[in-house]
């Protein structure tokens, strides 16, 4: 394992110290998100699409943590009675998505969080949602050899503290009292890799 990591028990991988930080500001938000144009649009959809067609039917509310430039949120009320996101940017969303200031204080029906989980300092914050399903993705970590994984695109080291696998997330979710409904790499469909591995890991966990 390189320095400054560690694998734990359930196989999730952890940066050991952080030595800088990113600040999550509107720029951050601007830069990173608006510049895909309708691919966003088109990534809220097939997101959206995944989690009705997992659950089976349409939640009455939705929290999306970490938003972004609220695409998925936008793609959501049209169809979810209650929308409402919580970002640090505090990214601007339209008047028909509530901004939520603090994600734990309140229950949900489904809780999402998109490339967001990684960037945690404690993942295991999870554990104070109060929600009947979370939705997430996460850069898929296979961890072939230590050569991979230190020159793998997604470690970015600072900003992403978590790595998982799918096995990894499956353990990690079951410890914080939540099964796995379905689990699969369908963003990758949008989300191209230059490798034959998956890209992105996407799961939908039920509250035990």
């Amino acid at each position: 394992m390189l320095d400054n990591y560690k694998m734990l028990d359930n196989g999730v991988i952890k940066q050991i110290t952080k030595t800088s930080t990113i600040t999550y500001d509107y720029n951050y938000v601007n830069n990173s998100y608006n510049q895909y144009g309708e691919l966003g649009m088109r990534m809220g959809h097939l997101r959206l699409g995944y989690l009705l067609g997992s659950i089976g039917f349409v939640p009455n509310s939705i929290l999306d943590i970490g938003y972004g430039n609220g695409d998925f949120l936008k793609v959501c009320s049209t169809i979810i009675k209650e929308c409402y996101g919580s970002d640090v940017s505090g990214y601007p969303l339209p008047d028909n998505i509530k901004y939520v200031p603090d994600p734990y204080s309140e229950k949900y029906e489904v809780v999402s969080l998109f490339d967001v989980i990684e960037h945690f300092d404690d993942i295991y914050d999870l554990k104070k949602l109060k929600t009947n399903y979370i939705y997430l993705s996460t850069p898929n970590c296979h961890y072939v050899d230590d050569n991979w994984f230190e020159n793998w695109k997604h470690r970015r080291p600072d900003e992403h503290l978590w790595h998982f696998n799918e096995s990894a997330l499956k353990n990690f979710m079951l410890e914080i009292g939540y099964e796995c409904i379905d689990i699969s790499n369908i963003e990758d469909v949008i989300r191209k890799n230059d490798n034959k591995m998956s890209n992105i890991l996407t799961g939908i966990f039920k509250k035990i």
